[in-house]
């Protein structure tokens, strides 16, 4: 396939950017879109210009370091992760646009790689538990119902890709930070920190200056790990259980 290629170029966080077209050739329908964008930068190099920037990791659908926005959608047209999107999904002579995550709490690093470490700072206000829970042997003998094991399960899922922030019309994080409090607020070793872990994870998202929910629902659509829209509501009801009943405090 020959491909026509619209890349946003930006030297860092603080220089103008602007989308620089390309031409693609000789791309195989049996590719990943990284390893499309991996003979772009190739021929870029072999010209002596400077290959585009852009974030991955394990190519698996696992780590979620891959995010791009392709043609206005996060990760694409597909529901699975950009390392998992093949060039089956386009045709020959398709014109692609390529954009980073477009997210205050998100600023670019250069070209297609942002900075998400505002997820990091979510996750270490309260995305963990402080009981001690041994050996995994010893872990199993805490008995956990299947319905609350199931939801944690399914919570567990996320990978922080951060899709569902690039796909809301507010650059929420809701979906990711309810991810995280429902993961762990339903099981009994995540109980010591249950008030405490929502009211600051809810927080420090709102410190990040990712916007407000509105409920649009395209989190849930874009994300790649299909973490259901409900779970917002479910933590929702989690920060009010808090407010009323007072965190906490160690």
């Amino acid at each position: 396939m020959k491909l026509t290629l619209r890349v946003w170029r930006q030297q860092n966080a603080d220089a103008p950017g602007a989308m620089v077209t390309y031409e693609v050739d000789g791309v195989s329908k049996d590719m990943s879109f990284l390893e499309m964008l991996d003979t772009l930068n190739e021929d870029l190099i072999l010209r002596g210009e400077e290959p585009v920037a852009f974030d991955h990791d394990c190519r698996e659908g696992i780590c979620g370091a891959c995010s791009l926005v392709i043609n206005g959608d996060a990760h694409g047209p597909e529901r699975t992760t950009t390392c998992q999107l093949h060039m089956r999904s386009f045709t020959d002579g398709d014109t692609i646009d390529v954009e980073p995550w477009r997210a205050a709490a998100f600023p670019v690093v250069k070209d297609l790689v942002v900075d998400r470490s505002a997820f990091d700072r979510i996750i270490q206000a309260g995305g963990y538990i402080t009981a001690p829970t041994g050996s995994a042997p010893e872990a199993h003998a805490t008995a956990v119902p299947k319905a609350d094991a199931d939801h944690a399960f399914e919570h567990a899922e996320c990978i922080g890709c951060g899709a569902c922030v690039a796909a809301c019309p507010n650059g929420s994080a809701m979906l990711f930070t309810s991810a995280k409090v429902n993961h762990l607020n339903v099981l009994p070793q995540g109980a010591p920190e249950r008030e405490t872990r929502v009211l600051d994870m809810v927080a420090t998202m709102d410190d990040e200056g990712f916007g407000g929910c509105t409920l649009t629902g395209e989190c849930a659509t874009a994300c790649p790990k299909g973490i259901p829209l409900p779970s917002i509501a479910a933590m929702n009801r989690e920060w009010l259980r808090a407010v009323r009943k007072g965190p906490r405090r160690p």
